[in-house]
C-alpha cells in the first residue's frame, strides 16, 4: 500500500526523532543506523528512502534545528520596531523560553553544542554548520545597526563587537543550562540574565 505525503513526512520526522535519542545516548561515531531503525520503528530501507546514510540524518538534524531559528529572526527583523535593542531582548528572551518547553530541541542543542566533536565522519560538515552560523551572526548584527540607525545605540559602538559579546553571552547561558538543567532554572534566570546584559548596552558598559 502506497504511503500518503503525510505518513511519508510523518515517518522522516520519526527517523529524526530517534536519530536525536541516539545519537545523544551513544554519540554519533558509536551509533548505527540499525540503532535509529530500530528506536524509530522503521525498516533500514524506510532510512534510506529518506537519508542517504548517517551523516545526512546529523546534517538534516541540524538544518531542522537552524532553518526555523532563522526563519524566526528573519520575520522579526521585519518589523518596524520604534526600540530595536528591546526588540533584540524580548526575542532572546522568548528562544530561551520555547526551548524550556521543548525536549526535543533541547536534546538536539545539547548534541551540537555539547556533545558533538565534529571528527572523523563528521568532519565535512564542519565548514558547513560554520556558514549556518555566520549567516545567523550577520542577522542578529542589523539589530545593532538598526539601533544606531535609529539613534538608539552610541554612535561609536562596534555592531561586530556588540554581537560577538552578546553571542557569547548567550552560548553561556545556554552552556550553563544545557550541562546541569535541573539546576539551572531558565525559566527564572534566562529572561533577567539577557535583562542585565541589555541593561549593560543601554548604560554604555560594553
Amino acid at each position: 500500500m502506497k504511503r500518503t505525503k503525510k505518513e511519508a513526512e510523518q515517518t522522516r520526522e520519526d527517523i529524526l526523532n530517534a536519530a536525536v535519542t541516539v545519537f545523544s545516548e551513544k554519540s554519533v561515531a558509536r551509533s548505527t543506523l540499525n540503532d535509529i531503525a530500530k528506536a524509530a520503528n522503521v525498516t533500514r530501507g524506510a532510512i534510506y528512502w529518506h537519508f542517504d546514510n548517517k551523516t545526512d540524518i546529523f546534517n538534516a538534524l541540524y538544518e531542522r534545528l537552524h532553518r526555523p531559528f532563522i526563519d524566526i529572526v528573519l520575520e522579526d527583523l521585519e518589523k518596524n520596531h520604534p526600540e530595536p535593542m528591546e526588540q533584540l531582548q524580548a526575542l532572546w528572551t522568548r528562544l530561551f523560553l520555547d526551548m524550556a518547553d521543548d525536549e526535543q530541541k533541547r536534546q538536539v542543542l545539547s548534541l551540537f553544542l555539547i556533545k558533538c566533536d565534529y571528527a572523523g565522519e563528521l568532519a565535512p560538515y564542519k565548514e558547513l554548520h560554520r556558514k549556518r552560523k555566520n549567516e545567523s551572526m550577520r542577522l542578529f548584527r542589523r539589530y545593532f545597526e538598526k539601533a544606531q540607525k535609529a539613534g538608539k545605540l552610541s554612535p561609536t559602538a562596534n555592531p561586530d563587537l556588540l554581537n560577538l559579546t552578546m553571542s557569547c553571552f548567550m552560548k553561556g547561558i545556554l552552556f550553563e543550562y544545557l550541562e546541569d538543567p535541573q539546576d539551572f532554572n531558565i525559566k527564572q534566570n534566562a529572561p533577567e540574565l539577557i535583562s542585565l546584559f541589555f541593561k549593560s548596552i543601554k548604560n554604555d558598559k560594553i
